[in-house]
């Protein structure tokens, strides 16, 4: 996953637009710290712009990991999930990887113990009572997102915190099969919303899975269809969306949800769309990323999905 890594390092060298987004807004956006197991870990948490007068109420909370190499305040910026928190009114927190600069990581089994490795899920668990306690959220209503290996991470908490998470929704990012292996070793089959974004000509991770690595955008759809229903795929369950909003972008997107139970699962198939976030600005300075489909505003797609879902 190294292009994805040179291509936000490249992208967003100047650093001065992110220091801007969280300069303007100082209050909203903050940068917070934890420790946990003797490790100092950060974290940006943003709060849309009516939690100040809205003192009664209780906010949804949805977090939003980087990618591999990236930072949380390029992930805030890419992602731009701060005008969806604004227009949806839910907090968003952006946690930080561990590792040096360049090499920011989640742990979900590559290249490290799934096991033994970096502790990022009870890192997650600390983060949340952290937030609970200092924030008004409401606890039935706690998601995860992210992008490519926070995207499988995203996969990882669906197995490992779903006492806790409602949903969660893998942009650029399926199944790892260490994910897929832990969780029939446990034996454990807990319902969560989980949605899957992907770009049919991602070549950083592939639409089509990669063995031994992670399962395929359909394969891991039909995983969390049976997991959260104990039963196989059964298309007479579907709904189907199509949508070619922006014919010049050479995109097209199909959304194929099962909606039995109380935790749906959907898959999102950009169609020629490559290892983007959909709706984002497309920051492609010639390394192979791919297209970035402007057919559908995927951080609206995902809050639809989150909001049918309270744990």
């Amino acid at each position: 996953m190294k292009s994805l890594q040179l291509f936000f390092s490249a992208a967003l060298s100047l650093g001065l637009l992110v220091s801007a987004s969280l300069c303007s807004t100082p209050v909203q956006a903050q940068e917070k710290g934890l420790t946990h197991k003797e490790e100092k870990r950060r974290y940006i948490v943003y709060t849309p712009k009516s939690y100040a007068s809205n003192t009664d109420k209780k906010y949804a909370l949805v977090l939003n990991f980087h990618g591999g190499g990236m930072t949380m305040r390029e992930q805030m910026l890419y992602t731009q999930m701060n005008k969806a928190a604004d227009q949806f009114d839910f907090i968003v927190v952006y946690p930080q990887g561990l590792g040096n600069v360049g090499k920011q990581d989640w742990n979900v089994g590559f290249g490290t113990s799934y096991q033994d490795g970096t502790d990022d899920v009870g890192f997650t668990d600390s983060l949340l009572n952290q937030l609970e306690k200092n924030l008004r959220i409401d606890s039935s209503r706690i998601y995860a997102t992210g992008l490519s290996r926070g995207g499988f991470f995203a996969q990882r908490l669906a197995a490992e915190l779903s006492h806790r998470i409602a949903a969660i929704a893998s942009v650029g990012a399926s199944l790892p099969v260490p994910v897929e292996k832990n969780q029939v070793a446990r034996g454990e089959k807990k319902p969560v919303g989980v949605m899957i974004a992907m770009g049919t000509a991602d070549q950083v991770v592939t639409y089509a899975g990669k063995p031994d690595g992670y399962l395929s955008a359909l394969a891991t759809y039909e995983y969390w269809v049976q997991q959260n229903t104990g039963k196989v795929r059964d298309t007479a369950m579907e709904t189907k969306q199509n949508f070619n909003r922006d014919p010049s972008d050479g995109t097209d997107v199909e959304i194929t949800e099962n909606k039995t139970g109380q935790f749906h699962t959907s898959l999102v198939s950009i169609n020629n769309g490559g290892h983007t976030w959909a709706g984002a600005d497309p920051f492609n300075i010639g390394l192979p990323i791919g297209k970035t489909s402007n057919d559908i505003n995927l951080n609206e797609i995902i809050w639809q999905f989150f909001q049918k879902h309270r744990r």
